[in-house]
């Protein structure tokens, strides 16, 4: 069923029959407007290639004068719930009046060792921020995203990495009408309309801030002085059982977004993983390449310090924003039944602090957003494209 809202609203449904799920979802999603479609986004997750790209082509045709985009997935968001693994459809739509909606496929090519993306749309000076699905099997996602502020200037990009339930070679993007399958599609929305960005990265520092000083590529070996994997052992004996066992089920590190800082606390770090050590130098690999004097913090991850994470910073949004019309919701399907043992938490989560606004999304291999000044690619985070009554006085990159 779909949620009523004037200028958003989305929908889902469930079953087999993906091209009938596909019809009744998006609209869903279109009857509740109050008018015309400006831009429709839907998500797919189905067994069968075949039967997503040809849901795909349905969801396509039923918004013939909005500028629409989808993807494949390994679960979907809407009509206030989650549903993973589960052949399924969720769609979104909206009515922005003032809006400029520029549609776009890229792709990369290789150029001796780098790679060039190709289909980017040009920017205008008031453009607000892309909307972005990419295939992690195909597209130099995290270098692109890293790297984006070299083309793209300040434009926030948001987003998540498209999947399917058979893995690579099985994701699809769609965009206008036509179906990918290698690359990213997205959207740049321009002009008169009013977005903002949530990113929870939902973790919990342990052990003290400390300065990278010997480092090589992603492998850690100095931290203040000494050798990183002791520095590491040391943080872990003074844990008591339940914090111990949040290490063992994954560990994370933070990277410091204001070096100049006094105090790096939660929220003041970008996560990544810690994929390893080296007991033979006494390193400790992660999921990222850092220099020589970056301040850095092992972090653990929980369903509590997600929820907290998420809910603070809803609540913010709120505060600062006031009215909240609708929203994108790109969540890690690390997060949802493997983390809170529901997939319905971040949509619940929204509701309960923005209220009753359009929301869909989808489950994604890792979700893009801006933390600080920068785009990232994140993992285990909710990211969020918020649409509001009342334009930002900030930034869109602040948190």
């Amino acid at each position: 069923m779909a949620l009523l809202t004037s200028r958003f609203a989305d929908g889902l449904a469930v079953g087999s029959d993906l091209v009938a799920a596909a019809e009744s979802a998006v609209g869903q999603a279109l009857s509740g407007l109050s008018g015309s479609p400006d831009l429709v986004c839907f998500f797919v997750c189905g067994d069968d290639p075949d039967d997503v790209s040809r849901a795909g082509l349905r969801a396509m045709s039923m918004a013939p004068g909005a500028a629409v985009v989808g993807c494949s997935s390994t679960g979907v968001i809407g009509d206030g719930q989650g549903v993973e693994v589960v052949p399924s459809v969720s769609a979104w739509a909206a009515t922005l009046e003032g809006a400029r909606l520029t549609t776009f496929a890229l792709d990369s090519l290789r150029a001796d060792d780098q790679f060039v993306v190709v289909g980017l749309p040009e920017r205008n000076p008031d453009d607000r921020v892309a909307i972005l699905l990419a295939d992690p099997y195909t597209f130099p996602t995290d270098g692109f995203v890293e790297r984006s502020g070299e083309v793209l200037g300040d434009l926030p990009l948001v987003g998540g990495l498209a999947n399917a339930l058979q893995g690579r070679d099985a994701v699809r993007l769609f965009a206008d009408g036509k179906v990918y399958t290698e690359g990213a599609v997205g959207v740049l929305l321009g002009g008169e309309v009013n977005v903002s960005t949530v990113v929870s990265q939902g973790c919990r520092p342990i052990g003290p801030s400390m300065t990278v000083t010997e480092v090589e590529d992603n492998l850690l070996l100095e931290l203040a002085g000494q050798p990183a994997l002791a520095r590491l052992e040391e943080i872990v004996s003074a844990l008591d059982e339940e914090d111990r066992d949040l290490v063992a089920s994954g560990l994370q590190i933070g990277l410091a977004m204001n070096e100049y800082a006094e105090r790096h606390e939660h929220g003041d770090f970008l996560i990544r993983g810690v994929l390893g050590i080296d007991p033979d130098r006494e390193g400790v690999a992660i999921g990222d390449i850092v220099e020589v004097g970056r301040t850095v913090r092992f972090q653990v991850r929980d369903a509590a310090t997600a929820d907290e994470d998420l809910y603070e910073l809803l609540d913010a949004h709120r505060e600062q924003f006031g009215r909240v019309d609708g929203a994108l919701l790109f969540s890690c399907n690390g997060r949802g039944s493997a983390m809170f043992g529901t997939a319905d938490h971040d949509t619940m989560a929204v509701s309960d602090t923005l209220g009753p606004i359009g929301v869909a999304g989808f489950f994604a291999a890792g979700e893009i957003g801006p933390v600080g000044s920068q785009n990232h690619v994140h993992g285990f985070t909710a990211c969020l494209l918020v649409f509001s009554s009342q334009p930002s006085t900030e930034r869109l990159y602040d948190r």
